[in-house]
């Protein structure tokens, strides 16, 4: 197996246990839609899509809306500001999957303008003092690259209720 480098095995339990790193070189095509929505994000701007039919907007924007099936082709910006529909608060730290050392949050967050919400990091924020309904503001990374983490995380807008 090339791409396989084994670094360790043992035995637990009566099984065999490989420990090892799987290195898989790819390259991904975002598509038309993600194209141009993480291109808004790389110039610090966040685009939805506008359904004909039901006039839902959806962010992040996809091709067909999944209300009535509709194509999408209708772009809208759509605020940084929105608002906290939901959360949850990691405690543990699994630093091949996650971004930040717990503890941290994650939410769901419609932004102003759209009907639908996005999951992204929470930062900058008091974890027991997170709501539901919180005004949340997004903040960009300091050199975005085109990509969903441009968006390097949604923190509470201060003195919003």
């Amino acid at each position: 197996m090339e791409n396989e480098t084994v670094l360790e095995v043992r035995e637990r339990d009566g099984l065999l246990i490989h420990q090892g790193v799987i290195r898989v070189p790819y390259t991904w095509a975002a598509g038309a839609v993600a194209s141009k929505f993480y291109t808004g994000l790389r110039d610090r701007k966040i685009y939805g899509v506008r359904c004909p039919r039901c006039r839902h907007v959806l962010v992040p924007p996809k091709k067909t809306c999944h209300r009535c099936f509709s194509h999408l082709s209708e772009w809208v910006e759509v605020s940084h500001e929105g608002t906290l529909q939901t959360f949850t608060v990691v405690h543990y730290h699994e630093p091949e999957l996650h971004p930040l050392k717990a503890p941290f949050a994650y939410g769901i967050i419609r932004l102003d303008g759209a009907d639908t919400g996005m999951t992204h990091l929470i930062g900058e924020a008091t974890l027991k003092a997170l709501k539901e309904g919180m005004k949340m503001k997004a903040v960009f990374k300091e050199k975005p690259e085109g990509n969903y983490l441009d968006i390097q995380y949604f923190k509470p807008v201060k003195g919003a209720k």
